[in-house]
C-alpha cells in the first residue's frame, strides 16, 4: 500500500483532512497525526483487524499494550473499570497535555489493546487534529508512538512519511512537533509510579498527589 500525506495547520486543521482521516480509520486503517508530544499512530481500538495493523506497521510484539487517546474525562470514565481520586487530580492539572495515565480497563476495551493485562493507558492530548478526529468518530483512538519499534519517535510529518511509507495509510503533516514525549504514570497500585518520564516531571506529579 502507498502512504498518502496531507499538509495541515496544526492549530486549525482543514476539515477535509479530518474527514479523510476519519474515513481511513473507519475502514480499519492507520493514520499518523501530530500532537503536543511528537507524532502518534492512530487507529480504531474496537476493530481487531485495525489493532493488528498497528502492531504490524510498528513491527511491535502483539503482547504489548497500546495507549488510547480520549477527548475528555467523560470518555476516559467510559473506558475505565474504575477511576480513583489520583486520576481526577492529575487530569484536572495536566489534561489536555503530555500525561498518560494507566488505569484498570473496562470490559468493553479489547484485551488485545491492553496486552492481555486488563490495564489501559490513556491520554488527552493537546492536539486540535487528534481531538477533532476523536470527536467526529465519537470514541477513543489508539494513539501509540509514531515509529518502528526500537527506533526514535518521529517529530515531523516528512520524517514519519519517509520512515513508514507503505506501512501506514495516511500522514497528517503538521510540520515539526517540538514538545517532549508524554510522561506515563501508573495509578493502579496503592503507590503510584512513573513508568516513563517525559514533558511532565515526577516532581510535578508528586506535588499534585501529595497526601493521596
Amino acid at each position: 500500500m502507498a502512504t498518502d500525506l496531507i499538509e495541515i495547520d496544526v492549530e486549525n486543521p482543514y476539515p477535509g483532512a479530518i474527514d479523510r482521516a476519519v474515513a481511513e480509520i473507519s475502514r480499519g486503517r492507520v493514520v499518523g497525526v501530530p500532537t503536543d508530544a511528537l507524532y502518534v499512530l492512530v487507529a480504531d481500538p474496537f476493530n481487531l483487524q485495525a489493532v493488528g495493523r498497528v502492531f504490524k506497521s510498528k513491527g511491535r510484539e502483539a503482547i504489548r499494550s497500546l495507549p488510547l487517546a480520549v477527548s475528555d474525562t467523560l470518555m476516559a470514565e467510559d473506558l475505565a473499570k474504575e477511576l480513583n481520586s489520583r486520576f481526577f487530580i492529575l487530569a484536572r492539572h495536566f489534561w489536555p497535555g503530555a500525561l498518560t495515565m494507566i488505569v484498570p480497563a473496562a470490559a468493553k476495551v479489547p484485551l488485545k489493546v491492553t496486552g492481555n493485562t486488563g490495564r489501559l493507558a490513556m491520554r488527552h492530548a493537546k492536539s486540535n487534529a487528534l481531538n477533532a478526529i476523536i470527536e467526529k468518530l465519537g470514541h477513543a483512538l489508539i494513539a501509540t508512538s509514531a515509529n518502528i519499534s526500537g527506533e526514535p519517535t518521529l517529530c515531523t510529518g516528512i520524517e514519519l512519511f519517509a520512515s513508514m511509507d507503505g506501512r501506514i495509510d495516511l500522514v497528517l503533516d503538521g510540520g515539526s512537533c517540538t514538545g517532549q514525549g508524554s510522561t506515563t504514570v501508573d495509578i493502579t497500585e496503592p503507590y503510584w509510579r512513573v513508568i516513563k518520564e517525559g514533558a511532565i516531571t515526577e516532581k510535578e506529579i508528586a506535588e499534585r498527589l501529595r497526601g493521596t
